[in-house]
């Protein structure tokens, strides 16, 4: 996966938008997620599929955690 497709700005959005993202998919809301967000945080290893389930990596789980603090 190559990290650098993605600008250091999108990232920063990407990562300002992932907490929406992880409560959308506690509340199993994950069409409301845009599918170019889905790409690119698979892209960044953020979410993964599972069992056809999308679902926070433990490094999704980790910037959640830090935007918390």
């Amino acid at each position: 996966m190559n990290h650098a497709l993605l600008s250091r700005n999108r990232q920063d959005v990407l990562r300002t938008a992932l907490p929406r993202v992880a409560d959308l998919l506690r509340h199993r809301r994950a069409s409301e997620i845009d599918e170019d967000v889905i790409d690119d945080l698979v892209t960044l290893s953020w979410l993964e599929w599972a069992g056809g389930t999308l679902q926070l990596t433990q490094t999704g789980s980790n910037i959640c955690l830090q935007q918390d603090r």
